[in-house]
């Protein structure tokens, strides 16, 4: 099979406060680490689909303070390798409304256009981000905004607020592998005064006249 893979922004020096990473339990930063690094290391996971197998691997975050020290503001740098091994070939033809009425096809995916490997992070704001929380809390009235990672991105959060921030993406047009890799992609959180947390998510969605849609999830971490 072939592998296609997209590589997400490394960075190798980082403008954050003073003190040297240090390897902690996940959890809240204390007062005493206010000028250090938070590393947290993640575990792996994999999920089997429909004609997919989603693995992830090699994930960590790094929490930094907010140069602003104001309380309400901090920085997650993370990493990671998410890998969907595609053994179907998407059917239908490309484009948003190709499915058949009231049948599932192209139309239900968020797509719009060909089957996709999506990674990205959930990122809320004293909201735990558990597997109901997502399901139920997002579509139950939790504020959202979307962003794209793009080297950086910020997201203002208040209590309650949901954010998703896209790392990368990959197109799937044939059987195969394909991977999304990614060294210290910046997530700016401001706003937020209360503890916040974040989870990665690997989607991939099949589109065509047999849609399917596979999600795996990573493990909740706190950004402080």
């Amino acid at each position: 099979m072939s592998e296609n893979r997209t590589t997400g922004t490394r960075r190798v020096a980082r403008s954050t406060g003073a003190g040297a990473a240090v390897a902690v339990a996940v959890g809240l930063l204390s007062a005493g680490a206010a000028d250090a690094d938070t590393f947290v290391p993640l575990p792996d996971g994999q999920k089997n689909g429909p004609g997919v197998t989603i693995t992830r691997t090699g994930e960590h975050a790094v929490i930094s303070p907010s140069l602003a020290a104001n309380g309400a503001g901090r920085v997650a740098w993370v990493s990671g390798k998410h890998v969907a091994d595609v053994q179907v070939t998407p059917e239908g033809e490309v484009g948003p409304w190709n499915g058949p009425s009231n049948r599932p096809g192209s139309n239900n995916s968020s797509t719009h256009g060909a089957s996709q490997l999506n990674a990205g992070y959930i990122v809320g704001c004293q909201v735990s981000i558990a597997d109901d929380a997502i399901s139920a809390g997002v579509s139950g009235g939790l504020s959202t905004d979307g962003a794209s990672v793009g080297g950086s991105v910020g997201l203002n959060l208040g209590p309650g607020q949901v954010g998703f921030v896209q790392i990368s993406s990959k197109d799937i047009l044939k059987p195969g592998v394909y991977s999304v890799e990614y060294q210290d992609a910046e997530i700016q959180i401001q706003g937020c005064a209360g503890y916040a947390q974040a989870r990665s998510y690997t989607v991939v969605e099949i589109i065509g006249d047999n849609y399917s849609k596979t999600t795996l999830y990573g493990a909740p971490f706190s950004i402080g």
